[in-house]
C-alpha cells in the first residue's frame, strides 16, 4: 500500500485524478451491474431474450461506438468527453433502477454503454499525455485502481442490495454524479487537455489511423489475449458450475476476488520485475504465455474430481491475471508509441472496437468448442484450444517485434 501511495504521488495532479476517476468509475459500474440481470428476471419478470436484449445494448452501445468516443476526444480535447461519460451515466444508472418498461430500460442501457465509450479512450490518451516517457508505469499504476474497483463494487453492491435494488443504482449514479463535478472542478485543462484536440476532418483522422499499418496488426493480434480474459466471464464459470453443480456461482464469485486481489497486489511488483529482466517487446509476449499457459492444467485436470479442479481454477486465475498484470501497461504504451503520439484518443477507440469484436467472435467460437467437447467428454479440447490461442497471439506479437513493426513511428506533422 505505502509504494501504491508513492507511486501514485510521483506523477501530475491530473495523472492522479484519472487514476482516481478510475477507480470510482469501476466502483459504480461493478455495484450494479453483475446483479442487474438477475433485477431484469425476477424483480421485473422480464423474459430471457428481453433480459439479453438489454445486456446486449449496452455492450454493443460501447463496443460499438468506441471509435466515436476516441474521435470526439481528438477533436474536443479529453476533458469533455470525460464529463460527458460520467453525466450520461449518471442518468443512465439512475433511470435503470427507476424504469420498469423495456423501452426506458434498453435506452438507459444504451446511455450506460454509450457513456463509456466517452471517458474510456479520453482517460487512457489523456494518462498517456500526463506520464510521458513513464507511460508504462502510470499504466501499472493506473491499473491497480482499475482493479480495485472491480474488487470493491461488487462487494458494495451486495450490501446494498439487501435493502433494495434501487438504493444500489442511486448510489451507483450518485458516485458517477461525483466524479462528473470532480473532473470538472479539479482537472486540468493543461498540456494533457489541448494535447486532444485535433483540427482535421473525421473521416482525415479515421484515414490516418486505418493506414496506420503497424497498429492495425498489433490490434489484430492482441485480441487473442482480450478472448483470453474474457474466460473470467465464460469457459471458467461454465467448468466451475460443470465438476461443483450448486457450489459453482460461489467459486465463481471467489475466482474474481482471487483475479482482482492478484492485479492489486502484484501489479507494481510485476512491472518492475519485467522492466528490470526484459525489454518492452520481451515482457508482453512472456505475459502473453504466461495468459495461454494458464489454461494448461485444466486440460490435465480430471472432471470427476472436485478438489482437483478447484485447484485447477485457481491456478489459473492467478496466471491469468499475473500474465494481463505484466501485459497491460506495455499493451497501452505501444499503442501510444505506434500512434506517433498523434491521434492517441481516436488509435485507442479503434484499438477497442477491434478488441471487442474479438471478444465476440471468440466467445462464439469458445462456446461451440465447449459444447462439442462436453459431448465428446473431452473438455481438454477447450483449454487445449485456449492455450493454442495466447500461444499464437504471443507469437503474433514476436513476430511483430522481429520485423520492427512494434517500433515507435515518428510524429507525422499537423496540416496547419
Amino acid at each position: 500500500m505505502k509504494r501504491l501511495w508513492q507511486q501514485t504521488c510521483s506523477f501530475s495532479p491530473a495523472a492522479r485524478l484519472l487514476m482516481v476517476n478510475q477507480f470510482g468509475i469501476n466502483l459504480g459500474f461493478y455495484m450494479l451491474m453483475p446483479y442487474l440481470a438477475a433485477h431484469l428476471s425476477h424483480e421485473l419478470g422480464l423474459a430471457a431474450w428481453a433480459v439479453g436484449l438489454v445486456l446486449g445494448v449496452r455492450n454493443f452501445s460501447q463496443q460499438g461506438m468506441f471509435l466515436i468516443g476516441g474521435t470526439l476526444a481528438d477533436r474536443f480535447g479529453y476533458k469533455r468527453p470525460i464529463m460527458a461519460g460520467c453525466l450520461l451515466r449518471t442518468v443512465g444508472f439512475g433511470l435503470l433502477g427507476w424504469v420498469d418498461n423495456l423501452p426506458a430500460l434498453v435506452a438507459a442501457s444504451a446511455a450506460t454503454g454509450f457513456a463509456g465509450a466517452l471517458f474510456n479512450p479520453a482517460v487512457r490518451a489523456y494518462l498517456a499525455g500526463e506520464a510521458g516517457e513513464r507511460r508504462v508505469d502510470a499504466f501499472a499504476v493506473f491499473n491497480v485502481y482499475y482493479q480495485a474497483g472491480m474488487l470493491l463494487g461488487p462487494i458494495a453492491g451486495l450490501a446494498l442490495l439487501m435493502a433494495d435494488f434501487r438504493l444500489v443504482c442511486t448510489v451507483a449514479a450518485v458516485i458517477f454524479a461525483a466524479l462528473t463535478l470532480l473532473q470538472w472542478r479539479a482537472l486540468p485543462t493543461g498540456d494533457g487537455y489541448t494535447a486532444g484536440m485535433e483540427h482535421s476532418g473525421v473521416l482525415s483522422q479515421w484515414r490516418t489511423v486505418v493506414s496506420n499499418r503497424p497498429f492495425l496488426l498489433f490490434a489484430v493480434a492482441m485480441t487473442g489475449s482480450y478472448v483470453l480474459s474474457f474466460q473470467l466471464y465464460l469457459a471458467l464459470p461454465l467448468a466451475a458450475s460443470d465438476a461443483l453443480g450448486a457450489s459453482g456461482p460461489l467459486v465463481t464469485s471467489g475466482l474474481f476476488v482471487v483475479s482482482a486481489a492478484v492485479a492489486v497486489a502484484g501489479q507494481l511488483r510485476l512491472t518492475g520485475w519485467a522492466k528490470a529482466r526484459w525489454r518492452p517487446e520481451q515482457a508482453l509476449v512472456r505475459g502473453l504465455v504466461a495468459m495461454g499457459l494458464a489454461f494448461a492444467p485444466l486440460a490435465v485436470t480430471p472432471r470427476n474430481s472436485s478438489l482437483a479442479v478447484l485447484a485447477s481454477l485457481g491456478a489459473a486465475v492467478v496466471l491469468l491475471a499475473a500474465g494481463s498484470a505484466v501485459v497491460y501497461p506495455l499493451e497501452m504504451d505501444t499503442v501510444v508509441a505506434l500512434s506517433g503520439d498523434r491521434l492517441v484518443a481516436t488509435h485507442y477507440g479503434l484499438y477497442n472496437t477491434v478488441s471487442g469484436l474479438g471478444i465476440a467472435l471468440g466467445n462464439l467460437v469458445t462456446g461451440a468448442v465447449w459444447d462439442f467437447a462436453l459431448r465428446q467428454d473431452a473438455l481438454w479440447l477447450s483449454w487445449a484450444a485456449l492455450t493454442a490461442t495466447g500461444l499464437a497471439c504471443a507469437a503474433s506479437v514476436a513476430a511483430l517485434g522481429q520485423s520492427g513493426h512494434l517500433t515507435a513511428r515518428r510524429p507525422e506533422p499537423v496540416p496547419t
